[in-house]
Formats: structure tokens, sequence, C-alpha cells
């Protein structure tokens, strides 16, 4: 089966529950030998650093208590395999009675995965370090700047934008931004 087919699915999980379902689901996929046919499961967590009693805490928090994605192609044997792993309550998506579930939006699943470090998809931007650029949506909406540095891992650019009376250097995503021609 080709690789075309394949497309990123939300799984419904007993809370707290990720995790160990991930691992089921990842073993039975080895064990079937489904690698042709499942292909990412993902947890979508973070971590948080917290300051407790002055000390630095780190802190795991799941994004999306109770789901899982899973990157799949939507065979039959795959669908049973995920249906029917322990902790698996169903599919979003799905209305039911056997009836397959539609997969996630591509700019959805890219979002998160962008959010969790995982993207694997770039986006070619027309500005540089250097050029003047305007903020579209945000806070900062309307605001123009000049681009101070590149992060194409995080997809996201370093503006200095006048606040106060001050140039601030601002964090902004690479979609949130547009050239201004002189």
């Amino acid at each position: 089966m080709s690789e075309g087919n394949k497309e990123w699915y939300v799984v419904n999980t007993y809370a707290g529950h990720e995790n160990r379902v991930k691992e089921n689901l990842e073993r039975r996929i080895e064990t079937m030998g489904l690698q042709d046919f499942l292909f990412r499961v993902v947890v979508a967590e973070e971590t948080e650093i917290e300051y407790k009693n002055g000390k630095q805490v780190e802190k795991v928090q799941n994004l999306f208590p109770g789901y899982l994605f899973v990157e799949m192609n939507m065979t039959d044997e795959a669908w049973y395999t995920v249906r029917n792993t322990p902790g698996v309550t169903g599919f979003i998506g799905s209305s039911g009675g056997g009836a397959k579930p539609f997969p996630v939006a591509e700019d959805e699943i890219e979002a998160i995965l962008r959010r969790l470090g995982m993207s694997d998809r770039k986006v070619n931007v027309d500005f540089a370090v250097g050029d003047r650029v305007k903020i579209l949506n945000g806070p900062f909406a309307g605001s123009e700047g000049t681009v101070e540095e590149l992060h194409d891992d995080a997809q996201e650019a370093v503006v200095l934008l006048i606040l106060f009376g001050r140039e601030t250097p601002t964090e902004i995503g690479y979609g949130e931004l547009e050239k201004v021609d002189l």
C-alpha cells in the first residue's frame, strides 16, 4: 500500500491512560506486522516548568486528555487493530455502526505537531532578517516591525516591535507575518 493514503485520526481513550494505550497500540503494530499501515502514535504532551517552594519542577501536561493521534492508512485491518486495542473507546469523527472515521484536517494536525516540535513540514517565507513585516493576527495585529531572527525549527521569527517607546523583541509564528514592501 502506498504512503499516499497516510492520514491522521483522533482516537478516544480513557482519560489518564493515553500513554498506556499508545504503548499497547505500538506493541500490537509490531507483533501484527502493521508498520505499512500504522505509522505514528502521538500523545500531545508538553513539558511545563513550575516553581514550587522556590524549586523548579518540570510537569508534563496533556494538551488533549483522553485522546491520541494516529497516523495511518485506513484499511479494514488497521482500523480493526486500533479499535480493539485495550483502552481505546473509539475514533472521533465516526458516526458509529461500523462507519470509518474522517481524518483530521491537515492544517489542524500540522498546528498540533508544530506545537509539539514534531512537524516535518516547513513553511517557506518571503521575508528575511532585516525585512519589515506586518503582523496579521493576535494582540499585535496591524503592527509593523523588523525581523531580527528566524527560527525555522519552531516556524517563528523574532520581530522588533516598538512598544511603549522601546524596541521589544517578540516571537511570532511565520503564518502570522507578511512582508511589507517599502
